[in-house]
């Protein structure tokens, strides 16, 4: 069994045919999905889905793309959100200072807020960064000397010197069909270096879907494509890859009970 650790299923492109999406992900050996909002007016359909839908899971979260507009989101309200039993993760949050679509503060603000309800529930916080390493890297050094948390870099597309500084946090990596391109050849070497047990697989769908689907609509499904390619970087069968990414995200996401 493979597992999407990362989907928007309630985003255009998957949430027209959202039935058809899960069938077709299933029929290609994809067992579970982790449904994952980016703002607080997500959260609502998002854990509904997952609780109308077998082996579907719920982040809360918001989006470095969402922090200006949601500055006055209290800890108690993210807090609460956790409460709901289809809810195993908190996220995505993080930095992205390529768009620049929220202020950087308020973006840092945000960041820490999330790892800091990560630290109470023992959840995991998803981190999305880009063009943030170091800053990235900074916050979660400080925020792991006040207490440990969970957590993972979610569509990894760093460099290697920042994947190995995550990792040796305790950090988990997972990657995307982005690993398949063919000028990917940096995120491919650190495809190959990951430890076996720190890493993950996902779409990130209805986006970034992977060689031999580019420039179609990413469906959970095609996980399994992505998973096939990163099995051949490492040398292993694609079977062994599903059966240890599938156990990394059981025990990182526990509350999931797989």
């Amino acid at each position: 069994m493979l597992i999407d650790s990362h989907c928007h299923l309630e985003y255009k492109g998957l949430v027209e045919d959202q039935a058809g999406v899960l069938s077709r992900a299933r029929e290609a050996g994809v067992g579970a999905f982790l449904n994952i909002s980016t703002k607080q007016s997500e959260w609502e359909q998002v854990v509904a889905t997952a609780t109308r839908e077998s082996h579907v899971f719920a982040s809360v979260g918001i989006h470095p793309h969402e922090a200006d507009g949601h500055e006055d989101l209290g800890r108690a309200v993210l807090l609460n959100a956790t409460e709901n039993p289809r809810v195993i993760a908190i996220g995505e949050t993080g930095l992205d200072y390529y768009y620049e679509h929220s202020d950087r503060e308020n973006q840092a603000k945000l960041f820490r807020m999330h790892i800091d309800v990560a630290r109470e529930t023992g959840l995991p916080v998803i981190i999305h960064t880009r063009d943030a390493e170091d800053d990235t890297y900074e916050i979660l050094e400080d925020e792991l000397a006040k207490g440990a948390f969970p957590a993972l870099i979610h569509c990894f597309t760093a460099s290697q010197a920042f994947g190995r500084k995550v990792l040796d946090l305790g950090l988990t990596i997972s990657l995307s069909g982005i690993v398949t391109f063919k000028n990917a050849k940096d995120l491919q070497e650190t495809a190959r270096q990951v430890p076996d047990n720190r890493l993950l697989v996902e779409t990130d769908s209805p986006f970034l879907a992977p060689v031999p689907h580019r420039g179609k609509p990413c469906e959970p499904a095609f996980v399994a494509d992505t998973a096939r390619f990163v099995a051949g970087l490492r040398g292993v069968d694609p079977a062994l890859l599903a059966g240890q990414t599938t156990a990394n995200f059981a025990r990182l996401f526990d509350k999931a009970g797989l």
